[in-house]
């Protein structure tokens, strides 16, 4: 992707909010920022999406969520079917039904209390018999028990969204500003300052930190350490059949193998994902899509629809995601600093909520709250308290 903006030669910017971390939760929160009219910073260390937010299965998903997450989906998946109009660009966005199924008839029970907690949070689902299902999706395998149906979810282009909500957020007049390493972030006074390692220097009164697996290195530097985890999504697609199957497709179940999710576009390939989470190095930026990890996922597809196991795989990609201990992400205001703010450690499933992270946060920088309750995501429940220079207040 092109750069946004070439920083032109000046030393310092300045700004109502600086967002450090160019992913999807950075590039959605700097467009919801200018339609409050806030001015904002957006500051990406290589090119926006270019990390989690744009290698990963592109599951605009609901069902199967932590059931405190789902008003913050709801409120997400609202705008997804908003984004033409929002945006003015297309990010594939179908909403073609998401199928969670499993192999154990031991599950049904979890499937059909999951729905109906999750109909008491706004989420409809379906509850699909294994008659049904085979009835329903002919091409599955018959050791499918069966299913819950989520019939207004679906799926979109990961490569497309968070650059599409950046040249969005541009376009309204925020200074997107890529390719650009921040060495060090600190409270200076009433403001935050973000130093370059090219030496500019970008200031403002509130901060977000949208960092993905690289965000505690910049929280530690405000005495808000946790502990978060880097891996890479193992993801393969296969050359393009006809195009027959809308609904995206994920097993349930508690053996990692088994986890795997499908979903073909338009253009007739087979998006193929799950199974097994590979090594991720953020200091040297790689992350590794293992041969074994996709032999591994062929292996279960074929279980799972025995027509695709004649298919060939034509490319395989992994990225960099961070993951948090109790698979929740960071999100809300800094425990310890007035104006800094988080959104970081989606755990393998922030995408379907960017948008709604970036409206969340975005009100709640604007208003100093969210009508959307974010409390079970505080940074608060992991920081850690490290020595630091200066600017925490305590």
């Amino acid at each position: 992707m092109s750069t946004l903006m070439n920083a032109p030669d000046q030393r310092r910017y300045d700004a109502d909010v600086v967002i450090v971390g160019g992913g999807f939760m950075g590039a959605a929160t700097a467009f919801f920022l200018r339609q409050r009219g806030r001015s904002v910073i957006l500051l990406e260390r290589g090119l926006v999406g270019q990390q989690a937010s744009g290698v990963n299965f592109g599951n605009v998903r609901r069902q199967g969520r932590f059931l405190p997450q789902l008003p913050l989906a709801n409120r997400s998946r609202a705008i997804w079917g908003r984004l033409p109009e929002l945006l003015g660009e297309d990010v594939e966005f179908l909403p073609s039904g998401h199928v969670r199924l499993c192999y154990d008839p031991v599950h049904l029970d979890a499937l059909e209390e999951y729905a109906k907690a999750a109909r008491q949070l706004g989420l409809d689902l379906e509850l699909l018999s294994q008659q049904t299902v085979r009835k329903r999706f002919p091409y599955l395998t018959h050791e499918v028990a069966g299913a819950s149906y989520a019939p207004v979810d679906g799926h979109a282009n990961p490569r497309l969204a968070a650059p599409a909500f950046a040249r969005a957020a541009v376009r309204a007049g925020a200074k997107v500003i890529e390719n650009t390493e921040i060495a060090a972030v600190e409270k200076d006074g009433e403001d935050f300052r973000a130093t370059a390692t090219d030496g500019r220097i970008f200031r403002a009164p509130a901060m977000l930190i949208t960092a993905g697996a690289w965000g505690s290195l910049l929280s530690e530097q405000f005495g808000e350490a946790v502990p978060i985890v880097a891996r890479g999504p193992q993801m393969s697609v296969t050359e393009p059949i006809p195009y027959k199957m809308r609904e995206v497709f994920g097993v349930m179940t508690k053996i990692e193998r088994e986890v795997v999710y499908c979903r073909q576009i338009p253009r007739g390939n087979i998006i193929i994902g799950g199974s097994t989470r590979g090594p991720a190095f953020p200091d040297i930026r790689r992350a590794y899509a293992l041969p074994t990890s996709t032999m591994t996922q062929m292996a279960e597809i074929r279980r799972l629809i025995p027509a695709f196991g004649r298919l060939n795989i034509i490319r395989t990609w992994s990225g960099i995601e961070g993951y948090m201990p109790d698979d929740r992400p960071i999100m809300g205001p800094s425990g310890k600093v007035s104006g800094l703010f988080y959104a970081f450690g989606f755990c393998g499933h922030g995408f379907q909520l960017g948008p709604g992270v970036g409206d969340v946060m975005a009100e709640l920088i604007d208003t100093g709250s969210t009508t959307t309750p974010i409390e079970p995501f505080q940074m608060a429940r992991f920081a850690v308290p490290v020595a630091v220079a200066g600017g925490v207040d305590e």
